[in-house]
């Protein structure tokens, strides 16, 4: 009976893990593909914010609760309120010090052309 119930713990485990992992792999497609500066920054900081979300609670349905899973999810409260705050804060310097913000007049047919030949 209990080695059913740990195969079911590991699954359940292994799905969030692997949540996680999608939202990661999100996050990073969405640094290398995203035009500027603000949408990179609003992609990561949401895929990785809902990525470590998901991979902490695989770890603590994995680990079952004890004093490591205890501190997992102290860092997954810590990572959880900073990431969004810090974010905000990347953002906001970036906008007051005038770095500038992608608009769709910037994506001429030009650039269009540009990009395709690479």
């Amino acid at each position: 009976m209990s080695l059913d119930l740990q195969c079911i713990r590991e699954c359940v485990a292994a799905l969030f893990m692997l949540g996680g992992a999608v939202f990661f792999i999100g996050s990073c497609v969405g640094m290398l593909r995203l035009p500027d500066f603000y949408t990179r920054m609003h992609a990561s900081g949401n895929s990785e914010t809902l990525g470590c979300t998901l991979s902490f609670i695989g770890l603590v349905i994995y680990q079952g609760f004890d004093w490591t899973a205890a501190k997992l999810i102290c860092v997954f409260l810590l990572v959880y309120m900073i990431n969004p705050i810090g974010s905000h804060i990347l953002g906001k310097a970036a906008y007051k010090s005038g770095h500038p913000v992608w608009t769709l007049k910037d994506y001429t047919p030009e650039v269009l052309s540009k990009e395709e030949e690479h």
